[in-house]
């Protein structure tokens, strides 16, 4: 029994080495996620997001959570703190003696925390934080501050830096100056530039009305949990939109925000990765496409994806790039989920599709250069003496490149031989090419002065 004991007392301890380590680890690289932001210039928070991601090796969608920014409204009871504060120093004037100070305690105490949450919102703006003293002056509020944090263009946030540093500069010279014309003339520069400061922030962002609010609160919530049905995102709203809407009314409301409904339930694409589609895209066929060719050399790329969830993506993914054909509630071979495809046939779509994603490929990057070789081959060059040889050649790599993992594939029934292979990728014809077709660009300018000299 003792040595029993003292196994659990040493797996405990491990235990909390364990969570002190990952403790420190959090510590550290918020640390170093700070120390990145603060050294970044002023710029659009979706760049900013890209950079991050392209420095830290991370996936964009990482990226994203790892820069968020949210500030919360820090409320007691669904009061905020300064509403708080004027309530309880009411009631103080209601007592007296030892009740009194106690309370004036308690006012002093959350005035400091207070106090102490505004300051950790401002550090959490990374972009505004080296303002942190001009933005304290400026009679900044918690709402303001909520406000601030959603101003994502570059444009806006160099109009409110801008506004800061005219009024700290101000501030500086007028210190220690004598009551004069100058003094008066820094204290307007001051007053002017905490007009100019507010009036930006409230432009900004918009007084939200009921149905804007509702609408708001419905992408928060299905981009926080995808596949919620409009019944469940209509018992999770506050109190006052819970009352003004209905499940029916969601589902309208929901359309117009670009969320999908499959089989009643909710799914929303970031609209962040629709600004960068073509990486996503990308991303999808390295992990879940493909890109190959049939045996009679068509291009074939596609995307696939199962369930609800899948068909919804694939939606969403047809709309947003606009070309290829829809397979949607496809039987699986396991008879489990439906699968859901996204396929590229035409030559156009393939070529478009390739073309586009092609610096963002990094486990299908040779498969999309050899179709994009074979497209090209059958466009313009059918006719030269190379093409068929070529294009079997090019039928072997993609089988190559699709198989060269799979220990157990059959190369042999293709004629494929894996180690000379390889080999194939010297005889690439791009080069071949380029010459073809810039003599064919110079025959063609040749053509139209001879026919300008006709007509003459």
């Amino acid at each position: 029994m003792g040595e029993k004991g003292n196994k659990l007392r040493e797996a405990a301890d491990l235990a909390d080495q364990e969570e002190e380590l990952q403790n420190r680890q959090k510590v550290l690289t918020d640390e170093m996620k700070l120390s990145w932001l603060n050294d970044q210039p002023i710029s659009d928070h979706f760049e900013l997001e890209k950079r991050f991601a392209e420095d830290h090796r991370l996936t964009l969608s990482s990226a994203r959570k790892e820069i968020h920014l949210e500030l919360k409204k820090y409320e007691i009871e669904g009061k905020d703190i300064p509403a708080m504060i004027k309530e309880l120093k009411k009631f103080r004037r209601t007592l007296k003696g030892e009740k009194k100070i106690a309370v004036t305690k308690s006012i002093d105490n959350l005035i400091f925390s207070y106090s102490t949450h505004l300051d950790s919102n401002i550090e959490k703006i990374y972009w505004v934080k080296k303002y942190k003293s001009a933005l304290k002056d400026m009679t900044c509020s918690e709402e303001k501050l909520i406000k601030l944090s959603f101003i994502q263009d570059e444009k806006t946030r160099r109009e409110v830096v801008d506004t800061l540093c005219k009024y700290w500069e101000a501030r500086i010279e007028r210190d220690g100056m004598a009551y004069s014309s100058d003094y008066s003339k820094m204290t307007k520069q001051m007053t002017n530039s905490k007009r100019e400061f507010n009036k930006i922030v409230k432009q900004s962002i918009v007084n939200l009305g009921p149905k804007e609010l509702l609408k708001r609160h419905i992408v928060k919530l299905v981009s926080e949990e995808q596949g919620i049905s409009a019944r469940q995102v209509h018992e999770r709203l506050p109190d006052n939109l819970l009352r003004k809407s209905s499940p029916r009314m969601i589902s309208k409301l929901a359309k117009t925000q670009n969320i999908t409904i499959v089989n009643g339930a909710l799914y929303k694409i970031s609209d962040e990765i629709k600004k960068d589609i073509y990486a996503y895209t990308a991303a999808f066929i390295d992990s879940d496409g493909y890109i190959t060719m049939d045996k009679n050399h068509n291009p074939r790329v596609g995307l696939v994806a199962t369930g609800d969830r899948g068909k919804a993506f694939m939606l969403e993914m047809h709309k947003s790039l606009g070309c290829g054909r829809l397979h949607l509630d496809q039987k699986s071979p396991q008879d489990t989920k439906p699968i859901n495809r996204l396929n590229f046939y035409s030559r156009n779509d393939v070529g478009e599709i390739l073309n586009k994603c092609l610096p963002y490929f990094r486990l299908k990057k040779k498969n999309a250069e050899i179709l994009l070789e074979l497209l090209r081959m059958k466009k313009s060059h059918k006719k030269a003496n190379w093409y068929k040889a070529r294009k079997v050649e090019l039928f072997k790599l993609m089988k190559y490149e699709n198989h060269k993992d799979d220990k157990n594939y059959d190369f042999a029934k293709y004629e494929i031989d894996i180690d000379s292979v390889v080999k194939y990728y010297d005889n690439d014809k791009n080069s071949t090419m380029d010459k073809l077709e810039e003599v064919l660009k110079d025959n063609e300018v040749v053509d139209v002065i001879h026919k300008m000299e006709e007509e003459e």
